[in-house]
């Protein structure tokens, strides 16, 4: 497997010596609960603007995805609420590292948000991760389950390409709504990023459709649970979980796994 490329850091200076200074104390302590192995580093820009969707299982995978980033010489950024930007320290720290706010608001205004962070994205040739199932999977063998439509409205607003990403083995660390397992250290973590999402050309020429959007989330969330069965050696399931059909809330806590 050919080892991370190491390179500097994207070329958005915003908040580096902040990042720097995170990932100072992060990827020790990550290194210690998880070996990670990254497949397909290929598939992500070295330089420019991109949208990483990555699946969701564990409330431990963001430390992976900053820890898989990091390593590949990009910045990690999510987007992140935008009551935690409210909080003394915690705000300062999401604003100078770059992390986006997600405004709960009319559709107007969320898509003007859209907007607004697709061309800053492109302005400063930033990446950022968004989780495009919008919380843990509720799927019970923890494939992806149905998505949402935030990443692909991002990526088709800035003609940003839209990155599929997938990764096992962190439920070892931390189940699914689980308590964080110490013993054994560093377990495998493999890491896939999937070739930039083939958006056509239907797609492109209407981005504000949500016919258009739906259809191209549906796209990405195939794509996500194929890298996975590959890391996982096994077929993913041919439709895509759907909370509503099993009488769950898309959003909020589940019960804890054993």
């Amino acid at each position: 497997m050919a080892r991370a490329r190491r390179r500097r850091v994207d070329p958005e200076k915003s908040g580096i010596t902040v990042f720097r200074a995170l990932a100072g104390i992060v990827l020790p302590l990550v290194g210690l609960l998880a070996k990670i192995e990254i497949q397909g580093e290929e598939n992500l820009p070295e330089e420019g603007p991109y949208v990483l969707a990555p699946n969701h299982y564990s409330e431990f995978d963001p430390l992976v995805v900053c820890v898989a980033l990091w390593r590949l010489g990009r910045a990690p950024r999510f987007m992140a609420k935008e009551s935690l930007f409210r909080i003394p320290v915690v705000g300062w720290a999401l604003r100078v590292t770059g992390m986006v706010p997600v405004p709960r608001a009319a559709s107007s205004v969320a898509a003007k948000h859209t907007l607004d962070t697709a061309r800053h994205l492109v302005e400063r040739g930033a990446g950022i991760t968004v989780y495009p199932e919008g919380t843990l999977t509720r799927d019970p063998d923890m494939w992806p389950m149905r998505g949402k439509t935030g990443a692909a409205r991002l990526a088709m607003a800035g003609d940003i390409p839209l990155i599929p990403a997938a990764h096992w083995g962190v439920q070892e660390i931390m189940p699914r709504y689980g308590k964080l397992r110490l013993w054994p250290l560093r377990k495998r973590v493999t890491f896939a990023f999937g070739p930039a999402l083939v958006i056509d050309e239907q797609a492109r020429e209407h981005p504000n459709q949500t016919t258009e959007q739906s259809r191209v989330t549906a796209q990405l969330m195939d794509e996500i649970a194929e890298l996975l069965a590959g890391i996982r050696n096994e077929p993913a399931p041919a439709t895509r979980w759907n909370p509503n059909d099993h009488g769950q809330r898309e959003t909020g806590r589940l019960e804890p796994e054993n």
